[in-house]
């Protein structure tokens, strides 16, 4: 358990009178698997924590056996509120000395154990970044943080990978989400819903106006609306049939845009991949000939033309 859900967890407990498991997972973003686990390790750690069967029953803890808040600044317990960090992205927004001394503040009051068992700082690290991934520029999220939480308007440039140059743009932002190792801007662009990520935002600074988000929104639906679209919603179906080697390594790539279908030969698995663009098929060109594009057409003509001029780039010079 990470200390900022122990935390949630925790004050969710002490809140209320009492707390289905259901209620408890749906809280804090988690499965009802983790936030079992999650129930028995306060236990395993000697914490009071009782769960009773009924309708009137649920999970609670004894009154005046959990955590002393009183001692934790309104600083530290906002930072504690975050879930889902790791150290890294701590360091990132500038939140871990904040998050570290509320902690200590924490386990100072919790009593000891006679056979205390090492922390688990010491035993587990969390590292949340992609392997092989470059030290990345632009914009950090300690210097955006500051003028998302006042809530103001941003115009940003942003250098998208699909446009000749930088655009120039005014936002709205909901605020900042982290994401596979990668942190984006999370804001609306003309009423409309985008994710910039912070490597690619070259230059930012405030509009003197405040921010004009859409009612009903918050950053968390947004976030999970876009993360939607961007999994299910597609242009282009591309069918194709992946060698038996290869189709671990696609799935891990594509995730749930590839769709297996259940008719498979000794030639491999015949697969549908979901595409935004019909420029995101040359994301099939690493795999050489372990993948055969059965169609669209027009998908099979523009991987043609991106593997020709592959090969007249590497062609021999006519000198040697």
């Amino acid at each position: 358990m990470t200390p900022d859900r122990f935390f949630a967890l925790m004050l969710l407990l002490e809140s209320r009178d009492g707390a289905t498991t259901q209620e408890l997972a749906s809280a804090l973003g988690v499965s009802l698997r983790t936030i079992t686990r999650d129930l028995n390790w306060l236990r395993d750690a000697g914490l009071p924590v009782t769960a009773h069967r009924g309708r009137l029953g649920g999970v609670t803890m004894l009154p005046g056996s959990g955590l002393d808040l009183t001692r934790l600044t309104p600083g530290e317990r906002d930072h504690l509120s975050l879930i889902g960090l790791d150290e890294k992205q701590r360091a990132e927004l500038n939140a871990s000395v904040e998050s570290q001394r509320a902690l200590s503040k924490i386990a100072a009051t919790q009593p000891r154990r006679v056979h205390e068992l090492l922390p688990l700082t010491d035993v587990v690290h969390v590292d949340s970044r992609p392997w092989h991934q470059s030290r990345a520029s632009g914009t950090t999220p300690a210097s955006l943080i500051g003028s998302v939480r006042r809530g103001r308007r941003l115009q940003i440039v942003y250098d998208s990978p699909r446009e000749s140059c930088p655009r120039d743009v005014v936002v709205d932002p909901y605020g900042l989400f982290a994401k596979a190792g990668i942190w984006y801007l999370v804001a609306d662009y003309s009423r409309v819903p985008r994710m910039y990520r912070l490597e690619r935002i070259t230059t930012w600074k405030e509009v003197d106006q405040p921010r004009r988000i859409r009612e009903n929104q918050t950053l968390a639906t947004v976030a999970a609306a876009l993360i939607d679209q961007w999994e299910h919603n597609h242009a282009v179906e591309v069918s194709a049939t992946i060698d038996q080697t290869q189709i671990k390594r696609a799935q891990r790539i594509f995730g749930l845009r590839l769709v297996r279908d259940h008719e498979e030969s000794a030639a491999g698995h015949k697969v549908t991949i979901r595409l935004m663009h019909l420029e995101d098929v040359r994301a099939l060109l690493p795999f050489g000939n372990a993948i055969t594009v059965h169609g669209p057409t027009e998908a099979r003509a523009h991987l043609r033309a991106l593997a020709t001029n592959l090969a007249h780039h590497y062609a021999p010079s006519p000198t040697s």
